[in-house]
């Protein structure tokens, strides 16, 4: 029987990327995003999508509540969703702190409380994978503060998960990749973003593709001895 995986923000370019993986590798993946015109151009087999909004505590147990319904149990959950505003510090508006906070940290702190009541008693080690960033530990990128402070916030939900349900086999694991082309690169300027890609030792931005292996691979049997780890990928940039 398929396991079943849920990927938030999956209609995103990393999200896109995740969601082929987890199909290539016989999951069964149901995809919440906000953008339904997103998640269905994206039907196929192995695929299903709920349309969701990811700030929205109800409608994060709504979804959860009809995967459980339709599927049984969730075996592994990936936390995708996230955006960066670009607002600096100390002019952030608060309505922008409170969604950067909101999707990138609440929506993630919701879906795993939903997710692990749905992995109880399920078969094997199940999975959870939040998806940070280098710009919770790397202070020369451009990363505003609330952002920093949302993936911060995220990894640290990481170890307490890690360590709370090792127990029960719920590995909780981070991947806090580097510079990653997806459609964010469009919330900086064109010299920002090149400077900050110079800065890659690679000379390149990474692939969602390349994100979406190190997924795979949490998910895979070789994953279920890792758990409460930040795994930064970032092509060996801030190595001192």
């Amino acid at each position: 029987m398929a396991r079943i995986a849920v990927v938030t923000g999956a209609a995103g370019g990393m999200g896109r990327a995740i969601v082929a993986r987890l199909l290539a590798d016989q999951m069964q993946v149901v995809g919440l995003d906000i953008d339904a015109e997103g998640l269905g151009d994206m039907a196929q087999p192995g695929f299903g999508s709920i349309v969701t909004d990811l700030t929205d505590a109800g409608a994060i147990a709504q979804a959860f509540t009809q995967i459980g319904a339709d599927h049984g149990g969730v075996d592994a959950l990936v936390n995708n969703a996230g955006t960066c505003f670009m607002s600096e510090f100390p002019d952030i508006p608060e309505q922008e702190f409170e969604t950067q906070m909101a999707l990138n940290f609440s929506g993630a702190f919701h879906c795993c409380q939903a997710a692990i009541k749905l992995m109880q008693g399920r078969d094997g080690v199940r999975k959870i994978v939040n998806i940070s960033s280098n710009g919770a530990y790397n202070f020369d990128a451009f990363d505003p503060p609330h952002y920093r402070a949302s993936k911060a916030a995220l990894d640290t939900l990481t170890k307490d998960l890690a360590r709370r349900y090792a127990r029960d086999q719920i590995a909780v694991n981070s991947i806090a990749p580097a510079m990653t082309e997806t459609p964010l690169f469009g919330v900086v300027s064109e010299e920002v973003l090149a400077e900050a890609i110079a800065q890659m030792p690679h000379g390149r931005a990474m692939q969602p593709s390349e994100i979406a292996d190190w997924v795979g691979f949490l998910m895979s049997p070789a994953g279920d001895i890792s758990s409460g780890n930040v795994i930064i990928l970032n092509q060996g940039r801030d190595v001192r």
